[in-house]
């Protein structure tokens, strides 16, 4: 069976992680040959290009900042949230080469992880395109039987791992491919070994074919915005955890790590109707964190796109995106 086309609005899936590999590449370049010192004056030129060159990014950019923080953007407000960027990009290279002591790392919530760990039945990870996911391998040096296995696109993992390569070629990135009919039988199969599964939630797509791949319009930041709520639906199958998790850009060389329980689908509720109100609960919960995240860190906010189909309407309002219970919008 041929993969599903991604989701409406979802065009980002090639053409964002490309960027993203050839941004982690010169890096690199840059962090191994100047230091982090020097390597960190040289994201003021990078910033400064971005904001000037780069239209359509910085349009996603004002609109999410419009939300975020309740008032018109200054040139300030997109500067600072670039630079953060560019900054976990630059870490990036040095915390995929082990060099952990340079940098300040809190954890929060660590304890949801260790109990899933303890029980050595799996989790799911479930994040956005918010602060840096690399920083949460610095909780994993401190648990060596931590595994984590990343749900993308299988072109898309291939050009990450392509890059990770070229930075630190002992460095590994677990995939399992989305979109394919045996995608739920190897997540399942992964945190039946103890392993955690991690999926960026805040972008449109499903971890399976059929009626079941809905959209959902939630409030997001004032606005309706469309969220999937495959991960969550594949969980309540698989009877399994949901933790959200974070790791924070906090300036500098500092950090901080989020893990926050969302839901605990180990013993689902009776009945089908049941079920799907808590399915539906632990989505209206996700987009709630996201949302409280994003107006407390709101230059921690990567996700360069088209968050509420703005420029595309006729796509946004393609079948199988249709509102949540409660009212057109869903609950609040």
């Amino acid at each position: 069976m041929a993969a599903p086309a991604p989701a409406a609005g979802s065009d980002w899936a090639g053409r964002r992680e490309r960027s993203n590999a050839l941004a982690l590449r010169l890096m690199s370049w840059i962090a191994v040959s100047c230091g982090r010192r020097v390597a960190r004056w040289v994201l003021h030129p990078i910033t400064l290009y971005f904001m000037l060159f780069a239209p359509g990014p910085r349009r996603q950019s004002r609109r999410f900042l419009r939300r975020a923080l309740g008032r018109a953007p200054r040139f300030a407000d997109g500067y600072r949230q670039v630079h953060a960027f560019a900054a976990t990009v630059l870490d990036r290279v040095y915390l995929l080469r082990g060099r952990h002591a340079l940098f300040d790392v809190q954890v929060r919530g660590e304890e949801a992880v260790v109990q899933t760990l303890a029980e050595g039945r799996g989790a799911f990870l479930v994040g956005a395109h918010v602060g840096s996911f690399e920083v949460l391998r610095d909780v994993g040096r401190h648990h060596p039987g931590l595994r984590i296995a990343m749900v993308m696109f299988p072109d898309n993992a291939r050009m990450v791992n392509a890059a990770l390569r070229a930075i630190a070629p002992e460095v590994r990135l677990d995939v399992i491919a989305l979109g394919r009919p045996d995608t739920p039988l190897r997540v399942r199969d992964w945190m039946d070994e103890g392993g955690l599964v991690g999926i960026l939630a805040d972008r449109t797509l499903a971890l399976g074919d059929g009626p079941r791949r809905d959209l959902h319009r939630l409030p997001f930041l004032g606005e309706p915005a469309p969220f999937s709520d495959g991960p969550f639906r594949l969980a309540m199958l698989l009877r399994r955890r949901v933790i959200f998790m974070v790791g924070l850009y906090l300036g500098g060389a500092r950090y901080e790590v989020r893990f926050q329980t969302l839901a605990d689908f180990s013993t689902p509720p009776a009945g089908a109707a049941a079920r799907e109100a808590a399915v539906r609960q632990a989505l209206h919960d996700y987009v709630a964190t996201l949302e409280a995240l994003c107006r407390e860190h709101p230059s921690n906010w990567f996700n360069f796109h088209d968050v509420w189909a703005q420029d595309a309407p006729a796509e946004a309002a393609a079948p199988g995106a249709r509102p949540a219970p409660g009212g057109p919008d869903g609950p609040r």
